[in-house]
This record gives structure tokens, C-alpha cells and sequence, in this order.
């Protein structure tokens, strides 16, 4: 995956989030509308309508004196965190398949 900021204010990120599709993009874009102080958070990938572009765009709004790049940590790090459970939950329920069997 590659980053490429393309506009950043106090309050407002755009970036370029390269080699991904709509099943991360949600993803990510919903662990972002979760986090406290994320006014907005959204992606276009659609190149029609985005002068040619192919890569998803990642627009996260904030609210005053939250970092649009710490929040799009906070969300990376919140996916991590839910993965992490998701993969001890699946452990878990071969263990006990094995278990029973």
C-alpha cells in the first residue's frame, strides 16, 4: 500500500491510498466515522468522475485541534486491534472443533 498526501489543512486530509479497493476503503473509512472528534470521513475511486483517477481518495474531515493524521492512525491502529480479535476468535473455534472431535 503507498500514501501520497494530497492536500492537508489542520482539519482536513486528502490522500492517496494506492493498491486498495472499497472492501478496505469501508473498512477504513468506517473505523474513521467511529473514532471521536472524525466530523467526516470518505473515498472516491470512481475515475469518471475523478478526472481519471484510479486510486482511492481518502477525505477525513476533523473537528478543531485533532489532527487529520492522528485520527488516520487511531483508525489503523483500531482495524489492527479488531483483526487481532478476529484471528484469536478463529483460533479459538478451531481449537475447540478440534477438541470435539
Amino acid at each position: 500500500m503507498e500514501l501520497r498526501v494530497i492536500d492537508k489543512t489542520d482539519e482536513e486530509l486528502r490522500i492517496e491510498v494506492a493498491g486498495e479497493d472499497h472492501t478496505f476503503m469501508n473498512v477504513l473509512k468506517g473505523q474513521l466515522l467511529e473514532a471521536d472528534g472524525v466530523v467526516a470521513a470518505t473515498y472516491d475511486m470512481n475515475p469518471e468522475q475523478s478526472g481519471g483517477q484510479t486510486e482511492p481518495i481518502l477525505s477525513i474531515k476533523t473537528e478543531e485541534g485533532l489532527d487529520p493524521l492522528d485520527a488516520l492512525s487511531e483508525a489503523a491502529d483500531g482495524i489492527s486491534g479488531r483483526l487481532e480479535t478476529l484471528y484469536g476468535d478463529v483460533e479459538a473455534a478451531f481449537d475447540e472443533a478440534d477438541a470435539a472431535a
